[in-house]
């Protein structure tokens, strides 16, 4: 396993009392792997990433990164690992490919290797002619892939994303998810927070869920999918069948036909939420697309006719409805430990 957890958990003292921001985590990264790791804000994703990656220390628990012991190997594990963070890490005013050689030579990268295999990586990552630039120059795009460089220059076995396309525009998403995918291609493995579900949906091999600092869900994206109650199921009743009562006769029959619609719906095997919407029948059930032909056998049996059909698969932002009650980019203010994350210096 290139990350094995157990049981991390990391409580910061704030003004208020004790904030346990994560609650005994327990995590497992096979090599190779390109992992999600998703939650909504303040659920503890970047505490709990920060922790693997030794920017701060976990108050109790255990796990191996990249084959060293957190707590009694932390250097072989920075020795080992790239870490991108959100917020980058060139300044404004520096020279592109000086900020390359200076942190490969924090790694003991030398000089001259440490210029060839970066401008290799600025080949590969779509930054050619950009070596002498300065950072402040460079598009959002461009920074975005200097720091992930920046995180690959001393050729790390597991490399930690945290929001790497936050800010980018659709083509330069679309182009680095191309380049993280490259990177597992290489044998490096992938640890990425994100907010973009259809992010997650195409790079991971698998995600794990945190809410409230405990994993709630783990699984590829397709299991994790299949968890949620079934396909939504929406019919829409002919104009002059379908809707909510109103008053008068034609509120009255538009009424039992919806009627009678639900009481076939709920007949189905597996369906569940059976509901009456303004234009027709809503409900869920297990592989909607293969029910719905008796289903509509059914329906035209008894001389209703329909406006249309739609059958929508779990996304992962039902996933995350069905485990944590919110949406991924909740705005729930972060866990109240931003004090004690700054004043935490890497060791």
């Amino acid at each position: 396993m290139m990350i094995e957890a157990r049981g991390l958990v990391r409580t910061f003292k704030t003004k208020r009392g004790p904030v346990q921001a994560v609650q005994g985590v327990d995590l497992d990264v096979a090599d190779g792997e390109i992992v999600g790791f998703l939650g909504p804000n303040g659920a503890g994703k970047t505490t709990t990433m920060r922790m693997l990656a030794t920017l701060i220390t976990p108050t109790s628990g255990s796990a191996t990164v990249a084959g060293c012991d957190l707590a009694k190997d932390p250097v072989g594990v920075r020795r080992r690992i790239g870490y991108v963070p959100q917020s980058g890490s060139t300044l404004p005013e520096a020279v592109a490919g000086d900020e390359v050689v200076d942190h490969a030579r924090l790694y003991g990268v030398s000089k001259a290797k440490a210029i060839a295999d970066g401008q290799r990586l600025f080949e590969e990552l779509d930054l050619p002619g950009l070596w002498r630039r300065q950072c402040k120059t460079l598009s959002g795009g461009q920074r975005r892939r200097l720091d992930i460089v920046m995180g690959l220059i001393h050729d790390p076995k597991l490399i930690f994303l945290d929001e790497p396309t936050t800010g980018l525009d659709p083509q330069a998403r679309a182009n680095l998810w191309e380049h993280i995918r490259g990177l597992r291609d290489r044998g490096a493995t992938i640890f990425l927070t994100t907010h973009y579900l259809d992010e997650a949906d195409a790079l991971c091999d698998r995600i794990l869920v945190i809410d409230h600092g405990r994993i709630v869900g783990a699984g590829t994206p397709e299991a994790l999918k299949q968890q949620v109650s079934g396909d939504a199921v929406r019919l829409r009743l002919a104009d002059h069948a379908g809707g909510r009562a109103d008053a008068g006769a034609g509120g009255s029959r538009r009424t039992n036909v919806t009627e009678t619609v639900i009481r076939i719906v709920e007949k189905l095997d597996g369906a569940i939420e059976v509901e009456a919407v303004a234009d027709g029948v809503n409900f869920r059930i297990p592989r909607g697309g293969s029910v719905l032909p008796g289903l509509l056998r059914q329906i035209d049996a008894v001389g209703i006719e329909l406006d249309g059909v739609e059958v929508h698969r779990p996304t992962l932002d039902d996933v995350f409805l069905t485990m944590t009650g919110r949406s991924l980019r909740d705005d729930s203010p972060a866990p109240a430990d931003e004090p004690e994350k700054q004043k935490e210096a890497v060791a």
